[in-house]
């Protein structure tokens, strides 16, 4: 070092470096953030210094929608299944004993009252029809005895007791014979006819559940005989779940329910509770709960799974359209509109869903956000690639 140069100098010296390297240091970062020329890969217009992503002028596929707070429902869920109302299920038996000669009907036929549903060959229907010819007989016969009577008495040839004996005779037969005509009417056979086959007809209309014979099988009468088929009419169904009893106090006989079904998405059948079963299941602890439903397109089949909704309550709460939440990473997040054109990622929680495909929002926006409802994902991954 030069030994002319001082102390002070070399201070003064120093100060000045510092303050150069300074400069060039601020002169870089302007550099970095400063938009780029024309052709010298300018950054994209959707993301900005700030973090927040900007919508492109003429985007398209990207709406926003205002949040509001909504009156929601809270809800009891129980889990059903769908019946059909005992008391319009029918089960067709033979009149008769005999051989089974057809079956006309199949499962899930529809069938209208007075259809032909199987044809029986039985010998008691011969029975019947020879009893009844021979009531006939004697009733002619006897209804003759009575008409001679009464020329003879009123001749004064028979006393009165002949003619009295002769009119008893004569209503006991046509009692035989009316009770021989009843007897075919019973059997399903025409007293005209001449077969010893008898037609089982459908006695309601509705749909066929279940057919237990086949042709060629031997049905017996009315006892200890299985059904030929099973008839149900769904025009009205019921939907029948399982309360449990510390959620008794919010279902009443009455109270309007809604009934969803896995089979059918979206779709809401609305109907009232019909009752509220009066014994605890000790096994389960529930009490079983029936909603009746009008069911004029047969949609709703029997042992499908259902879920009955009851409404307990009504709250205020903040919702948005579901296509507006993205989830990532075990985390939801929308994007909000922080200025027009301009948006950014906001983390919120989730509460239950709500009707028409929207979400409960729990925290994370307030009145008045205004969230992109749709192109979310789209605008937030041009946003990263930028």
């Amino acid at each position: 070092m030069n030994p002319r140069i001082s102390l002070p100098l070399l201070a003064l010296l120093g100060v000045v470096a510092t303050l150069g390297v300074a400069v060039t240091v601020t002169h870089a970062r302007r550099a970095a953030v400063a938009p780029a020329a024309p052709g010298a890969g300018a950054p994209s217009d959707v993301s900005s210094a700030d973090g927040d992503l900007r919508l492109p002028p003429g985007a398209r596929g990207v709406a926003t929608e205002a949040v509001h707070a909504e009156r929601l429902a809270d809800r009891l869920e129980v889990p059903g299944t769908i019946e059909a109302d005992p008391t319009r299920v029918v089960r067709v038996f033979a009149p008769v004993s005999g051989r089974l000669v057809a079956v006309r009907v199949r499962p899930a036929d529809r069938v209208e009252q007075g259809r032909v549903v199987a044809i029986v060959a039985s010998s008691d229907v011969a029975a019947a029809r020879s009893a009844f010819r021979q009531a006939q007989a004697d009733a002619q016969v006897k209804t003759q005895a009575l008409e001679r009577s009464r020329l003879l008495y009123d001749n004064k040839v028979v006393a009165l007791r002949d003619y009295q004996q002769a009119q008893a005779d004569a209503a006991m037969a046509a009692a035989a014979l009316a009770s021989a005509v009843e007897r075919l009417e019973l059997l399903g056979a025409d007293t005209a006819g001449a077969s010893d086959q008898v037609a089982v007809t459908a006695p309601r209309a509705g749909v066929v559940t279940d057919v237990g014979a086949a042709p060629g099988e031997y049905a017996k009468s009315l006892d200890n005989a299985n059904p030929l088929c099973t008839i149900a009419d769904l025009s009205v169904v019921w939907a029948v779940g399982n309360v449990y009893e510390k959620d008794l106090a919010s279902v009443h006989a009455g109270d309007s329910a809604d009934v969803t079904l896995a089979a059918y998405p979206g779709m809401r059948w609305r109907g009232r509770i019909a009752a509220v079963g009066s014994v605890v299941d000790t096994t389960t602890r529930t009490l079983q709960v029936r909603v009746e439903l009008a069911n004029a397109a047969l949609r709703l089949k029997p042992a499908m799974f259902a879920s009955i909704g009851v409404v307990r309550a009504t709250r205020s709460a903040l919702v948005v359209p579901a296509t507006a939440v993205v989830h990532e990473d075990g985390t939801a997040w929308v994007l909000v509109q922080t200025t027009p054109g301009r948006f950014a990622h906001r983390t919120v929680t989730l509460g239950p869903w709500a009707d028409r495909g929207r979400v409960e929002v729990t925290s994370g926006l307030v009145p008045g956000d205004t969230v992109v409802v749709e192109g979310a994902e789209l605008l937030s991954a041009a946003g990263a690639a930028s």
